[in-house]
């Protein structure tokens, strides 16, 4: 059965093996009275640890291998960060070991660990479940779960402050900007929203702001900027956006992106032209919009803010020129709810956390937790498997786990699996 340094490094970190008589390959007693810090960086794996050996303790790091013989293979006897090692863990002890001719106290696993456990480790890497540890769960107590969704959440929002904060720069620090630039590649959906993101980076919102009370020609800039303009219509409405649009487009000078939004497979309350003329009526109806949002106290209100429908053209079309039954194109309550999982949340939680302004953050978390819980094929696969969620903050922190921990095996790193482990 395979063992590695990660499996070995829990194990010692969660000293899960019989410390009952521990003693070192010396046979010299041995306890264990701090096990050290897990370093992520150059040096010991452990640091600040301390022990005891027979009488004298001793306090410095660990150093951890499966074979005792990698202490040379790695040369840390080349390595002066290791000179203060005073206990050397290995799976196996092929080989003693020394620092300045002085022999490392070693302390061999591989008789103290629980076969159970390794079967256990083994049966969570080789298993062809999505869940690898389906079998075994909830696991957590429901305590258990909310503390580990809350930090879910939370690096799920954090790696997407990443990307903000990247946009930022890109925008010479306009909130207002990348707010616009993230709202509309939401309104893009996922098949549409890169393509939906680059057009909204050729339409500043200085632009916006000029054009905002004239409701054509913010779809002329839309639609014309997604390339959907131009075709020989026959339609008056679909003519006069042409116009307005290519008059537009010379005044700014704009360049359409080299992107082609996606009709297929696709339902027609979701195709691009009604998602960019829903966009283009929440932008007639507001104003420095990043801003206001900020203030909203409860997500009752955030929802108001976003209730718009299209134009009343729209009502009969989902494409120009080709008339359908009547169909009011309001955006929905689902879609809504899209947009601040998404695009508010994130952007509110990275300004929170780019200003240092802890309240923004909170806010984010909170209206999360007042959306209603997300539906896709991951979060029916734990609800599946007995865990449930009530909000998008219970969803968000499932489709972390799934995407994080459980594609890439980091059982180990995981609450759930841990308890798993600790378990057997």
């Amino acid at each position: 059965m395979i063992v590695t340094e990660k499996l070995l490094h829990f194990i010692w970190q969660f000293q899960y093996f019989n410390k009952t008589l521990l003693s070192t390959t010396n046979n010299e007693k041995l306890s264990i009275l701090k096990t050290g810090n897990l370093n992520h960086n150059q040096g010991p794996d452990f640091l600040h640890a301390s022990i005891k050996i027979n009488d004298i303790i001793l306090a410095g790091n660990i150093e951890i291998h499966i074979y005792a013989s990698d202490w040379l293979k790695h040369k840390h006897n080349e390595d002066s960060n290791y000179d203060n090692v005073i206990l050397h863990v290995v799976w196996k002890n092929d080989k003693p070991v020394f620092i300045n001719n002085q022999l490392v106290p070693t302390l061999e696993l591989e008789p103290l660990v629980a076969k159970i456990l390794l079967e256990r480790y083994h049966n969570l890497m080789q298993t062809k479940d999505v869940i690898p540890c389906k079998k075994f769960l909830p696991a957590l107590s429901e305590i258990g779960w909310l503390s580990w969704k809350e930090r879910l959440a939370a690096e799920r929002l954090e790696t997407k402050s990443e990307r903000i904060v990247n946009l930022l720069k890109e925008s010479n620090q306009h909130w207002e900007e990348v707010f616009w630039w993230l709202l509309a590649a939401n309104f893009g959906i996922k098949i549409n929203a890169s393509c939906f993101e680059e057009i909204a980076k050729t339409i500043s919102i200085n632009i916006l702001a000029k054009h905002k009370n004239n409701i054509h020609q913010l779809e002329a800039l839309f639609l014309g900027q997604a390339n959907l303009l131009h075709e020989n219509f026959s339609d008056d409405y679909a003519l006069m956006l042409k116009k307005e649009y290519q008059f537009l487009k010379h005044k700014y000078k704009l360049q359409q992106v080299n992107q082609k939004v996606q009709f297929l497979r696709m339902r027609p309350a979701n195709f691009p032209t009604i998602r960019l003329v829903q966009l283009a009526m929440l932008i007639k109806n507001s104003s420095h919009l990043f801003s206001k949002i900020k203030e909203v106290e409860n997500v009752k209100e955030l929802k108001k803010m976003f209730s718009v429908a299209a134009n009343d053209y729209w009502h009969y079309h989902y494409l120009l020129e080709e008339k359908s039954a009547y169909h009011p194109k309001q955006l929905g309550n689902q879609m809504i709810d899209n947009i601040i999982i998404n695009t508010i949340a994130p952007v509110l939680f990275a300004y929170g956390l780019y200003n240092k302004e802890d309240i923004y953050k909170e806010k984010a978390i909170q209206w999360l937790q007042q959306i209603s819980a997300e539906k896709n094929t991951v979060i029916k696969k734990w609800s599946d498997a007995g865990v449930k969620s009530k909000s998008a903050f219970d969803t968000q922190a499932l489709l972390q786990l799934d995407k994080m921990y459980c594609k890439q095996l980091r059982c180990l790193e995981c609450a759930v699996g841990n308890k798993v482990l600790a378990m057997a």
